[in-house]
């Protein structure tokens, strides 16, 4: 049984011949060359394409190396620093190029290709040529691309599988698929897995021997172990409020070890270009401007971030909150943190200014959503405290409430609705409930 990936299958599809490198970027191990290898290579043979109009490559492959007079080998060398020639790979392909019809050009681990930026900018003066890549960093890939081709990459970023798509390859029962997928995440790999001892096995190998491995490797960093205990505590702190001042504090409070702000901030920013984490910027409704400090971070799998604490913190109502906002990416949207403000008095008549806090403003165009991940409200007062911030934002958005038992959509008397998360995740139309 095929893994679907069919919202980001659609978003090839509809790029097809835009006169666009189309870049495919994403975590390690998150279906990257599955998209492209296989799923849009099917489209396009289904499409009536024929074999020698789609030219495959990857860049990290033995077999496609020697193809070109590469030394795979010397090439796989972890601290080697030399790219593939670029010479002999356009050797190898233009002599492939024997028509004025379609080629469909696709070239898996592009980074590691040596001035590939050059390289796919001459593919776009070819009328005749439709470009897709992937890439594991976004420091080599779609941050460079964007500029070197002045608004010409288009970038198709993919995330480990979402619940839904999770939920329709596995089956079963749903609160049980949500249980399993909230311990273990996303990662493909994960679905095909049987047992919690094959899943949590892999997890905790591909965290330490893949994922912060590639980092330090990548960014030449000589204390292997500061990073992964940094790590470690943006992985305890996930979905609160934070700041690499507020990070290197706790550092050293529970580790007692020093380390300074900037090295803190580096360490986030290797971990953002990896895909391992994503930064959240608050903004300001009312004043309609981002808040530099604090943000939040979130994981791009969940499953990883268990990993890195040993599943020794599964707190349901944070992890919950990483998946709600994973599931917005999945669907396209910019995802921001909302903070509104208000004045108001106290109990003493003072005049105060007040914060709460929109866990995220999902905005896609013009259509724009505020959403709380509340995880349980028991009683009236919790529901009135999760809201307040919905009362005061005075315009007419949509609002939702997602909590963790399930339940289809139930609207109040201010339009507020709120629902289950399974029902959130699995209904690709949920926000408009």
């Amino acid at each position: 049984m095929e893994i679907s990936r069919d919202v980001y299958l659609n978003r090839l599809i509809v790029r097809k011949h835009n006169g666009f490198i189309k870049v495919i970027t994403g975590i390690r191990r998150s279906g990257k060359s599955y998209l492209l290898n296989t799923l849009f290579h099917n489209h396009l043979k289904e499409e009536g394409i024929h074999e020698d109009h789609i030219i495959k490559f990857a860049f990290d492959s033995a077999d496609d190396l020697i193809k070109i007079g590469e030394d795979p080998i010397v090439l796989d060398n972890e601290r080697e620093t030399r790219k593939v020639d670029p010479t002999k790979f356009i050797g190898w392909l233009m002599p492939q190029i024997v028509d004025s019809n379609m080629y469909y050009l696709l070239l898996d681990e592009v980074q590691k290709l040596g001035a590939f930026e050059s390289v796919l900018n001459g593919f776009l003066r070819k009328s005749n040529m439709d470009v897709y890549v992937t890439g594991s960093n976004s420091k080599f890939l779609s941050k460079d691309i964007l500029t070197e081709f002045a608004g010409r990459g288009d970038e198709v970023h993919i995330l480990p599988l979402s619940f839904s798509e999770y939920y329709a390859f596995k089956g079963g029962d749903k609160s049980e698929a949500y249980d399993d997928y909230s311990v273990y995440g996303g990662l493909p790999a994960i679905a095909l897995m049987t047992t919690e001892e094959q899943k949590a096995n892999y997890l905790l190998s591909q965290m330490q021997g893949l994922y912060l491995k590639d980092i330090i490797i990548r960014n030449n960093l000589s204390d292997n172990s500061m990073i992964g205990e940094v790590l470690d505590v943006i992985a305890s702190g996930i979905s609160s409020l934070t700041n690499p001042k507020k990070i290197a504090d706790t550092f050293a409070s529970v580790r007692q070890r020093k380390i300074s702000d900037f090295t803190v901030d580096k360490y986030i920013t290797h971990m953002e270009d990896a895909f391992m984490l994503s930064k959240v910027k608050r903004y300001n409704i009312k004043g309609r401007k981002y808040i530099g400090t604090p943000y939040k971070i979130y994981f791009e799998d969940i499953g990883l971030r268990n990993a890195r604490l040993y599943f020794r913190q599964i707190e349901g109502t944070h992890i919950m909150e990483n998946i709600i906002y994973n599931e917005l990416r999945y669907r396209g949207y910019q995802v921001d943190v909302g903070v509104v403000e208000s004045r108001e008095r106290d109990e003493n008549g003072r005049d105060l200014r007040v914060q709460r806090e929109i866990d995220f403003i999902a905005t896609l165009g013009s259509k724009k959503y505020y959403i709380q991940s509340a995880y349980a409200i028991p009683d009236q007062e919790k529901y009135a405290q999760e809201t307040a911030s919905f009362d005061k934002t005075k315009d007419s958005f949509k609002k939702i409430i997602v909590v963790e038992k399930s339940m289809k959509p139930r609207r109040d008397e201010q339009g507020y609705v709120m629902m289950g998360v399974k029902e959130f995740l699995l209904d690709k139309d949920s926000l408009n409930a």
